[in-house]
């Protein structure tokens, strides 16, 4: 198992850990077909897509080869469809009476300072777990049953394949996720400012108020946001999950259920990383009588104007 510094990990990365690189795979057989669907992931950002027409890595990033060459990638690539075709030859030996079949594999390695790279490789069937691999040994789970402990007896004699998937994540997965790392530092380590925004929702009842907090277009992914009354956090303050724009930056909600009467006085406040520690502080202040009025306004000029086609083109 490797070993890295504390200080190289934040060097490089500027992540908080773990770091991880993990290749998700899912094979579906259905109506006497498969089906391979593949993806790459740097932590939580995907930077690779299989071709199962073409057994070829896609690269979804100018720095997604990380700084392996070109025969150590045609080595990956050549493994991989080596373990698609051994799928195969798995689900006939085993499941050939399973018409759909659904078979879920998460290979990959998490970086943790002070210990190095962890690899792990864990396999899922119809959505239960199957088995696992670690450290050179296969583990069935309990619910995989007897036929999970058949399969992992057999794949712990194969010791070819065994000695090379232990390698692939001890050695292979390590190298390429620091090599990731440095050639990506420039994306990975951007910052990007949220915008934020306030609205109310529908009322939860008589006499109360949802008020929304809208945050979004922020990257990295760690945000913290909350319902304050001067410096006292709002403990009803409801998250609700971040979620990814289109652009690769994140979007993120926070609630509050309030009183009508208690609403004047509160704020949202908004912490992110690109913000420098200057906090945004959006104060939620109602609709006034004069805006009303103006609605009002707006809305009967565009009927008036409306009628007024409607009239002309009448008569």
């Amino acid at each position: 198992m490797s070993h890295f510094p504390t200080f190289y990990l934040f060097f490089i990365t500027g992540f908080e850990e773990p770091v991880s690189y993990h290749l998700l795979q899912t094979s579906s057989f259905h109506n006497h077909s498969w089906v391979h669907l593949s993806s790459g992931w740097l932590g939580e950002l995907q930077i690779h897509r299989w071709n199962s027409s073409s057994d070829a890595i896609i690269y979804l990033y100018p720095w997604s080869r990380g700084n392996f060459s070109n025969r150590e990638l045609v080595d990956l690539e050549r493994f991989l469809r080596v373990n698609s075709i051994g799928i195969q030859e798995f689900y006939t030996d085993y499941f050939m009476s399973e018409d759909p079949f659904d078979l879920q594999i998460a290979t990959g390695c998490e970086l943790h300072s002070g210990k190095g790279f962890l690899g792990l490789k864990h396999v899922a069937i119809q959505g239960y777990e199957f088995m696992s691999f670690q450290n050179k040994t296969w583990s069935p789970s309990p619910e995989g049953g007897r036929k999970a402990q058949k399969v992992c007896k057999l794949l712990s004699q194969n010791q070819d394949y065994t000695q090379r998937l232990q390698r692939l994540l001890s050695d292979t997965c390590p190298r390429f996720t620091l090599g990731l790392l440095d050639a990506g530092k420039a994306h990975l380590q951007r910052q990007v400012k949220p915008e934020a925004w306030l609205s109310s929702g529908p009322s939860p009842g008589p006499g109360r108020l949802l008020l929304v907090c809208h945050v979004s277009g922020f990257y990295p992914k760690p945000m913290w946001v909350m319902w304050m009354r001067g410096e006292e956090e709002q403990q009803g303050t409801q998250r609700g999950d971040i979620l990814p724009n289109a652009d690769g930056t994140w979007y993120l909600r926070a609630i509050l259920d309030v009183a009508a009467g208690e609403a004047a006085g509160l704020a949202c406040r908004v912490k992110h990383s690109s913000l420098g520690g200057q906090d945004l502080v959006l104060h939620w202040a109602p609709p006034s009588a004069l805006g009303w009025i103006l609605l009002a306004v707006i809305v009967a000029l565009a009927l008036l104007t409306g009628l007024g086609f409607w009239f002309r083109k009448r008569w």
